[in-house]
């Protein structure tokens, strides 16, 4: 049993370490309770677990700590791949909800598996969910100034090995910051979160570049294909450099191999497969 997460970025002037102390502690506290998590539960209900942390904890952009776009409003996008039934499951743009990725994780049931903006909110009301206002007080006085920059940038992640040898990856995300109302990024779409029985990989970075490089699943594939996780990853990142994509990704093959990249510094993750490792 393995699995990674990862918590986005730090801008290049997040600096301080108090706030990457912070940022680490919170990454060894919930990797640990996810691989707890995973011992008596599927790869799948782990990573929708593990990304349900994350997105409750407001150090991070993805539920509480997401980014407000443009006209004011804050809205997510998140996304889940079973790698056993390889079914996919998204969100697009859905306000007023704790946790996307838990009603992405209802979605996998239906023959309709990816929403957007008002679709995906009736879906959310219909199983349960109930009206929740994610924006938080540092957010909305980012907002008001206009600030075009924030520590927390890009996702968060999750992907999972279970006992049986299955894997699921889940990705979540507030967005950007002031972009255009509605812009998709790419942590709903294959090309950010991708899982089958050979590999599975989560997305961080810039939506549009990951989604220009087809990214997670490019590297998925070519893990089918026979390549190491690593040597997939490599390749796929060589070719990130020709239109200089900013991006990182976490990943787990079937063999039990885990690996994490970026194409720019500061990407945080953390790992467990019977010791703990957290970087950034």
């Amino acid at each position: 049993m393995k699995i990674i997460i990862h918590g986005g970025f730090f801008s290049e002037s997040e600096t301080n370490q108090e706030t990457k102390k912070a940022k680490q502690e919170a990454l060894s506290a919930i990797i640990g309770k996810s691989y707890t998590y995973l011992n008596t539960h599927t790869a799948l209900e782990t990573v929708v677990y593990a990304v349900s942390l994350l997105e409750d904890d407001p150090l991070f952009n993805a539920g509480l700590g997401s980014q407000i776009q443009s006209d004011g409003q804050l809205r997510l996008s998140a996304s889940l791949m079973d790698g056993k039934s390889q079914k996919f499951s998204g969100l697009i743009n859905i306000q007023n909800v704790r946790n996307p990725i838990q009603v992405s994780e209802k979605l996998l049931a239906y023959d309709d598996r990816v929403l957007s903006g008002e679709g995906a909110l009736n879906f959310a009301r219909q199983q349960g969910f109930d009206f929740f206002d994610p924006i938080i007080p540092q957010r909305q006085q980012e907002y008001e100034h206009k600030l075009a920059q924030s520590s927390r940038i890009g996702t968060v992640g999750c992907v999972a090995l279970d006992a049986n040898g299955d894997l699921a990856a889940a990705t979540s995300t507030g967005g950007k910051g002031f972009e255009i109302p509605c812009r998709v990024s790419d942590s709903a779409t294959v090309a950010g979160n991708f899982a089958n029985e050979f590999a599975g990989i989560s997305c961080t970075g810039v939506g549009e570049d990951i989604v220009s490089a087809a990214l997670a699943a490019k590297i998925v594939t070519r893990v089918t294909d026979g390549f190491s996780l690593k040597n997939a990853c490599d390749k796929s990142f060589e070719e990130l450099k020709v239109f200089d994509g900013f991006a990182g990704v976490i990943g787990i093959s079937a063999t039990g191999e885990i690996y994490h990249t970026d194409s720019h510094p500061y990407m945080v993750w953390a790992s467990f497969d019977g010791s703990l490792q957290v970087f950034n």
